[in-house]
This record gives structure tokens, C-alpha cells and sequence, in this order.
């Protein structure tokens, strides 16, 4: 019997995992007893982009009403190895450890926090990387709701001013009345570089700082974490700002299961694949989502994020069973780029193409971010096989449209 082996169970994940089952269905007799077995740290597939958010009640979907209907075998563990040569991976559970044979590799092990040497970070800050994460913070400002009042109690600084601080920033003065946290409050933004939002170019920063001006949300830019504490936060400037909450959202990088992998990688850690998703130089070894790198349109390369991840990993799943099984390849092509930012109770950014053009904001994008966050990124959750199988298809949705 042969074996496909997903490693991960995020969106790319996720989904290689539902479309290596649909293809093995198409295929039939001659696949029927190909076996796919998921391997993640968690028994869930986490929302990941809906961490930020207020309500986290509905971003960990257990893995068992996803693939179990569609045939596919999952276990919790930790891969701590890959060996291509040997076409073997070592997994470790709180028990033992075992090696997992495979004729076919989907490596989707995703991207991570980089989280540096800084003094006090690791014992006092937080993040919102994971789910466990998330829920750690809300417990935190859950608890510091029923506190005395104070500076430190009521101010939140959110380190790192791309896309997951600005929505982190943004969505804070909710959490906080969430957590009980009424009245003055301070939330500051702090970034190295000279702006909010470097990446979004001319076109949307205007619109993301008139967002947060209009949240409160203070910045600090042109500066550098130096020290956190359990009480405050040190900045190269030698401001020392109060507070009990530090979150960390500066900088992600690809599992460090790449670079045990003998193969091209780019300036973030990611494995280079074709458009078919396999790893350049492995055959045997197939890479999507935030831990794969594929000039998606011939000339811009996939962006870490769920609109790349979740295609990516379909067709990954198919190609991986047609590999096997000698049939065609299908390589994934993807000719439009949008980006929808959530900036909280104020509204959201929709930009489109790689200049990040202004589409549309406020509240017609709040729905967008609303339809995408609660609808579009979510897999068919009433456990029927056909409609799991047939939204693993490897197809390319069109750009969300405009909800008003």
C-alpha cells in the first residue's frame, strides 16, 4: 500500500490533504487503497488569520470532521526530522518516537514568529501566531480586567506595523472592552521602519493611518524593542512605556523543517517549487503554502498568507496522487493579488495587484473581511464527503467581490 504524508494541517495542509482524497476518488480501484495520513501538533485546523479577532470561538475546527469522512488518517505529533534519501519522517509524540515511511512527501508545515534574543520577550510577551497563543492573550487581558485600574493595565503595545500588528492594533480597543478594560486606554504601534504599513506603498497607507487615528492607536516608529518586562516595554529611544501587554507580531519565517531539506530556499527560509508544487531537486517531495515559494504568475512570488496557501495546497493534493499513479500534473497559475486588512471598528482596505491599489475601504470592505474571515476560508463543515471532495477541486477562485 502506498502512502502519501501531509505534514501539516493548516490551509495548505488542509486542503493538499482533501485534494490527494478527491484525486485518489477520480482515480478509483487503482488508488482505492492508497493511504493519506496528516501529521500536525494539533488535533484542529486553525483559523489562523482569525486569531486577532474578539471572538475566538469558532477558528479551531477539529481535523477528525474534516478528513475523517473523506478517508484521510491524521495523528498528533511533532515531526522532528525528514530524510528524503530514505523517504522517511520522524515524528515524536509526549510517548515515543516513530518513523513514518512514504512514497510521496507534502511538506506544509507553514511559517512561524521570529522572535528574537530581546531581554524579557520570551518571558513576557505575547502573540497571536497560534491559536494556543491567541487564547493566552485573552486569558491575560481577561485577567487583567478584574485588576485595580492602572497605566500598565490599560496600555497594549503591539510590536511590528505590518499586516497582523495593524489588525492586531486595530482590533485591540474591542478586546479590551471585551476583557472588561473600560474607559482611557492606550494602544501603540511600534516599527523600525519610518512608516505604518511599509509594505502597502503609497496607495493604502494614507487610509490605514487615518484608521488608526481614528482608533487612538498611538505609533512609535524609527525604533527597536531593546527590553519587556512584566510592567513595561524599553525602546532604543529610551522611552520606557507601562505596560502589562506586549504582543509580538514583527516578522514571520518558514518552518525551520525546510532547511533540513537538501534544496533551494529564498531569503525567508521557503522551499522553491514549480508550478506543480513539487520541490525543486526533490521528486519525490511536494511543498505549499507559507513553507513554499512558486513565482505564481511568472514573475511575483507567492505572498505567506491563506490566499495563496489554500490553492497551493489543493493542488498540491492532486499532483501528488497523480504522481504517483502517472497521470498529468496540473500547474497552478494565479493572475490576480488582492489584499483585505481588517482595521477593527473603523472598517477595513481592500487593495488590488501587486501596487496594492485602493479598491474599496470602510465599511464596504469591512464586509469583504467579514465574508472572507467567517465564509470564504472556511471548508465545508456538516461532514458530507461529496462536498468536501468537490471544494478540494484544484481550481482558482476569482478575487472576493465587493459586499455593500
Amino acid at each position: 500500500m502506498a502512502r502519501i504524508l501531509v505534514l501539516g494541517a493548516g490551509f495548505a495542509g488542509l486542503w493538499a490533504a482533501l485534494g490527494a482524497a478527491r484525486k485518489r476518488d477520480e482515480i478509483g480501484a487503482r488508488a482505492a487503497d492508497t493511504e493519506i495520513l496528516v501529521v500536525d501538533r494539533n488535533a484542529y485546523h486553525n483559523i489562523r488569520v482569525r486569531n486577532y479577532e474578539v471572538d475566538l470561538g469558532d477558528v479551531a475546527l477539529p481535523l477528525k470532521d474534516l478528513l475523517d469522512p473523506v478517508g484521510v488518517r491524521h495523528r498528533v505529533a511533532e515531526v522532528a526530522a525528514i530524510d528524503p534519501a530514505k523517504r522517511e519522517v520522524t515524528v515524536k509524540t509526549s510517548a515515543a518516537a516513530e518513523v513514518l515511511s512514504y512514497d510521496r512527501l507534502v511538506l506544509t508545515t507553514g511559517s512561524e514568529l521570529v522572535r528574537p534574543a530581546i531581554s524579557g520577550l520570551a518571558a513576557h510577551g505575547f502573540d497571536v501566531d497560534t491559536y494556543e497563543a491567541a487564547m493566552r492573550l485573552d486569558t491575560h487581558l481577561a485577567a487583567l480586567g478584574k485588576e485595580p485600574p492602572s497605566e500598565a493595565r490599560a496600555t497594549v503595545a503591539v510590536v511590528g506595523a505590518g499586516f497582523t500588528g495593524i489588525e492586531v492594533a486595530a482590533e485591540m480597543p474591542a478586546k479590551l472592552a471585551h476583557a472588561g478594560i473600560t474607559g482611557d486606554h492606550r494602544v501603540i504601534l511600534i516599527d523600525p521602519n519610518p512608516v505604518v504599513g511599509a509594505t502597502f506603498g503609497a496607495h493604502g497607507r494614507p487610509v490605514i493611518n487615518e484608521a488608526l487615528a481614528t482608533l487612538g492607536v498611538e505609533t512609535r516608529l524609527n525604533v527597536r524593542v531593546s527590553a519587556v518586562g512584566a510592567d513595561s516595554i524599553t525602546l532604543n529611544s529610551g522611552e520606557i512605556i507601562p505596560t502589562k501587554t506586549v504582543v509580538w507580531c514583527a516578522g514571520m519565517r518558514a518552518s525551520p523543517l525546510a532547511a533540513s531539506l537538501p534544496a533551494r530556499r529564498d531569503a525567508l527560509g521557503r522551499i522553491k517549487v514549480d508550478h506543480t508544487m513539487r520541490a525543486e531537486g526533490l521528486p519525490d517531495v511536494f511543498a505549499a503554502g507559507d513553507v513554499a515559494a512558486c513565482l505564481i504568475d511568472g514573475e511575483h512570488p507567492t505572498v505567506m498568507s491563506c490566499q495563496f496557501a489554500r490553492p497551493m495546497g489543493r493542488f498540491a493534493g492532486h499532483n501528488v496522487v497523480a504522481d504517483l499513479f502517472g497521470e498529468k500534473l496540473l500547474p497552478l497559475n494565479i493572475d490576480w493579488y488582492v489584499t483585505v486588512l481588517d482595521l477593527g471598528a473603523w472598517g477595513a482596505l481592500y487593495t488590488t495587484g501587486w501596487d496594492r491599489e485602493v479598491h474599496t475601504t470602510g465599511a464596504a470592505a469591512k464586509l469583504t473581511k467579514q465574508t472572507i474571515n467567517r465564509q470564504r476560508i472556511y471548508p465545508p463543515r456538516d461532514g458530507d464527503r461529496a462536498a468536501l471532495l468537490a471544494a478540494a477541486a484544484p481550481t482558482i477562485q476569482t478575487a472576493p467581490p465587493t459586499r455593500k
